[in-house]
């Protein structure tokens, strides 16, 4: 693969960075701070046609690659990596099973709206006692006269406080396989738990949802036939995490840059602290750790764009690029000693937002367990 992006890439690239620097980031902490959604950056991300990068034009989108919006999305996680995670949810997660699988009538009314920001998505998949366990999920589908009665429970739902619409995995038939299924708000039996008060992403909200008798007509049944949800998610698993991936390199970038301002400016028995071998070694050592995960991540993005076999470079790019953040943010914080433990920079918040890229698009664990199957195939 040719690591050189196009000349469009970098404009894509360039674009989204100047909107992170002075859009984003500067605001970053307050977004932090207000533990809400940030529907003032979410509509101008909308504006600038984020959402509708990944989908054909004739669908309301621009009809560009994975690699393009991995550009796009990188840059946004540099600004706040809680902003990355609304958006990434609205232009994959949220929108993807209605695009693929909804009727003309719903990509009109909700998909296309969706694209422009005025209708917020959400998928509902995880359950109290079923993360990556699939065949776990307990959430019934029973079919009935003009469409489904739908019973259970989910949470992590990301946007759920906010969201308009539900894309929910359930499971239906003689067999009870994985169906999905689309929930609009104003449904009755349709009911927003909790929100779940996490340790970072504090602008990305999450809670439980739960479902009682809740009726789905058979025009919002967008598997088309019962027990071929699995398949379709599958086919949509490498994305996330690859997209999962882009956002660790945003929020690594934005710690090892602050780490190495920092490391010019603080002073100690005489000169700047970026004098020293042993911090010099640790910013050596992070910078190469991350330069290494953002090229696997863009390679994995190139497969997938070409249409070659991507699905365990997928999965390790994710693990690389996480785990590489994670230690990415730690070291940094540390290059900041007892600033870093300070609520007034940015570390912290680094340490606290990364947790979340070793979670979505699979644990670390699961991730190994992926790979391993898929070079022992």
């Amino acid at each position: 693969m040719d690591f050189e992006h196009s000349p469009e890439q970098r404009e894509i690239k360039a674009t989204f960075a100047r909107f992170s620097d002075e859009r984003i980031a500067p605001h970053a902490a307050a977004i932090d701070a207000a533990h809400t959604f940030p529907r003032e950056v979410f509509g101008q991300l909308a504006a600038m046609g984020l959402f509708g990068m990944r989908y054909p034009e004739a669908d309301g989108g621009t009809g560009l690659g994975l690699i393009e919006f991995c550009l796009a999305l990188e840059e946004i996680a540099r600004g706040s990596l809680s902003v990355a995670g609304c958006v990434a949810m609205q232009s994959l997660m949220g929108t993807k099973f209605l695009h693929m699988l909804g009727n003309a009538e719903i990509r009109d009314r909700l998909f296309k709206p969706a694209l422009r920001g005025e209708k917020i998505g959400a998928i509902c998949m995880t359950e109290p006692n079923a993360g990556s366990d699939l065949d776990g999920i307990a959430t019934q589908a029973r079919k009935t006269e003009g469409g489904y009665i739908i019973n259970g429970q989910k949470t992590w739902v990301t946007s759920a406080p906010v969201a308009d619409f539900f894309t929910v995995f359930a499971k239906a038939g003689e067999e009870k396989k994985l169906t999905i299924f689309l929930i609009e708000r104003a449904f009755k039996g349709l009911n927003i738990g909790r929100p779940i008060e996490k340790m970072g992403m504090w602008a990305l909200p999450t809670s439980e949802v739960s479902f009682d008798d809740c009726f789905v007509p058979d025009s919002h049944r967008l598997s088309q036939t019962e027990g071929d949800g699995e398949g379709h998610l599958r086919k949509t698993l490498a994305e996330i995490r690859i997209i999962t991936g882009a956002m660790a390199n945003g929020i690594a970038r934005a710690a090892l840059d602050a780490a190495v301002r920092y490391a010019a400016e603080r002073k100690q028995f005489g000169k700047a602290i970026n004098r020293y071998q042993a911090i010099q070694i640790k910013l050596a050592e992070i910078a190469t750790e991350l330069e290494a995960a953002i090229h696997f991540v863009y390679h994995a993005a190139w497969l997938r764009d070409n249409d070659k076999p991507h699905h365990k470079q997928a999965a390790m790019a994710k693990l690389f690029a996480s785990e590489t953040a994670a230690r990415v943010c730690d070291q940094a914080a540390r290059v900041f000693a007892s600033y870093g433990y300070a609520m007034e920079y940015p570390a912290q918040r680094f340490l606290r937002d990364v947790r979340f890229t070793l979670i979505g698009g699979g644990t670390s664990e699961i991730l190994k367990l992926i790979i391993a199957k898929e070079i022992s195939a």
